[in-house]
């Protein structure tokens, strides 16, 4: 209950019942203030301190059902309790539907008053459950707005981040462009055009995470395709001219990308380097899904791989290939059927399930 003592404004225009009431509910533990029309009831009402209202139907001026209408209007009103001599079951219908938290018929001797205590007592542990529940539901409500409004500043601060890290990194691959251009020995050339592919290929991630709706998530058609784009801008003359792309749209993590897209870049450059001795020739790059798989491939239609040995080379590409394999715990492995060259890489999506090891048989 709302007090250890509660108050109850019993609204009546019969003085002498009203006696009887206070007589009978000071007894059982209740204070009672008594009002001797609606106007009056609503006046106390208006001055605080009431716990819970006990409403008769006929009086002079405001009737119970009025009286009820402007009590209910209040916000925070206490709980009412309808108290009439009449037997018409309309009016308790009616004053039920409009928001009363009880009903019962009195009667002029007071043999009504335990009744009415009881009906008084339901009614303020309902109102006090209600108040508890409202409290709650309000808190919820409270705690949702506070995690969403910090869930958005978290959204903003990590694209402010893929922002300044992308840019960053863009930067460093524009600088090591630049030195590239300028080296006068070949290997050195090399190595910078393929750590600039490098560094492009993590920028890109943090590109795509910026301009992205879901920040833990990278569609790998549109990385792969700003990836290739890159390279083809990055190249000289016409060595990536034909480099095409076919992939589905699949959503990947950003650490997976990332280790995609240096696999990726490793491959393209060693088939640029090695694929085709006398100039350009076609570079494709696939990416497709099975039910539990995905499959990237990077295929050439050059000289082949026996043919690809250079003294100069540092087998660098081939370590960072392997070392994003395991990051991917992905399988490479070379297509024996293909002309040229092709590698395909092949890795579980992140949700299939890995498959239970068979049972060794004794």
């Amino acid at each position: 209950m709302t007090t250890a003592t509660p108050t109850l404004l019993y609204i009546d225009d019969d003085a002498a019942l009203a006696r009887l009431v206070d007589r009978g509910l000071t007894r059982l533990g209740f204070k009672v203030v008594h009002a001797a029309d609606g106007q009056h009831g609503l006046d106390r009402l208006a001055q605080g301190g009431i716990d819970a209202i006990a409403l008769d139907q006929y009086m002079p001026g405001l009737d119970g059902l009025e009286t009820l209408e402007r009590i209910l209007a209040i916000p925070g009103a206490p709980p009412v309790v309808f108290v009439t001599a009449s037997q018409d079951s309309a009016i308790a219908v009616t004053a039920l539907k409009a928001g009363a938290a009880d009903y019962l018929v009195k009667d002029v001797k007071g043999d009504f008053i335990p009744l009415l205590q009881v009906a008084v007592t339901g009614a303020l542990r309902r109102a006090e459950i209600q108040r508890a529940r409202d409290e709650a539901e309000a808190e919820v409500h409270a705690s949702r707005d506070r995690y969403a409004a910090l869930a958005a500043e978290r959204e903003v601060l990590l694209r402010e981040v893929n922002h300044r890290v992308g840019n960053s990194l863009q930067i460093i691959a524009s600088l090591l462009h630049l030195q590239a251009n300028s080296a006068t020995q070949e290997d050195v050339k090399a190595a910078l055009t393929n750590a600039m592919g490098r560094v492009a290929a993590v920028a890109q991630v943090h590109r795509r995470l910026y301009t992205s709706h879901d920040l833990k998530s990278v569609l790998l058609n549109q990385y792969l395709d700003a990836l290739l784009e890159d390279l083809r801008r990055s190249a000289e003359g016409n060595r990536m001219s034909r480099l095409t792309l076919k992939a589905e749209p699949i959503e990947i993590d950003p650490d997976r990308a990332v280790a995609i897209g240096i696999i990726v870049n490793e491959l393209i450059m060693n088939a640029v380097k090695y694929a085709y001795p006398d100039g350009a020739g076609p570079i494709h790059v696939e990416l497709k899904a099975s039910s539990d798989h995905l499959l990237l491939s990077i295929a050439d239609d050059g000289v082949g791989l026996n043919a690809k040995a250079d003294p100069r080379s540092t087998g660098m590409g081939q370590r960072i290939v392997s070392a994003m394999a395991s990051k991917l715990e992905a399988d490479v492995a070379r297509d024996p059927d293909h002309a040229g060259t092709r590698i395909i890489v092949r890795f579980r999506r992140v949700n299939a399930p890995v498959p239970k090891p068979k049972a060794v048989a004794e």
